[in-house]
């Protein structure tokens, strides 16, 4: 009982976009990638190399993204920021998301595109 309760609590923060969590702000853009995009938001973990964005996003027809979700107002930390650099001067996009509404942009986007 209480684990669906706060499943729907969770949820209608999310819906609502209050005081999100960096969690729920991850779970949320997983969510509308799948839904929308038809994508995958596949967990990044690099062992030995640290600093690597939260998730890889794979949508239709190649496309390769990379999003590190942070709660609201948070900044990337300056190891994040460097490997952020590295990654972007290899041609790939890398985005920042910390609320409901910059996922949002980032679906709107990545669906422009494709």
């Amino acid at each position: 009982m209480y684990i669906r309760a706060r499943e729907e609590f969770v949820t209608m923060r999310i819906l609502r976009g209050e005081n999100m969590l960096e969690s729920e702000i991850e779970k949320y853009l997983c969510m509308r990638i799948k839904k929308d995009l038809q994508g995958l938001a596949l967990k990044f973990v690099s062992p030995g190399f640290n600093g690597v964005p939260d998730r890889i996003v794979l949508v239709p027809y190649g496309r390769i993204y990379f999003v590190e979700t942070k709660a609201p107002g948070k900044r990337l930390r300056k190891l994040q920021e460097y490997v952020r650099g590295i990654i972007k001067g290899l041609g790939f996009e890398v985005w920042r998301i910390d609320s409901k509404v910059k996922a949002d942009e980032f679906i709107k986007w990545v669906g422009g595109e494709i």
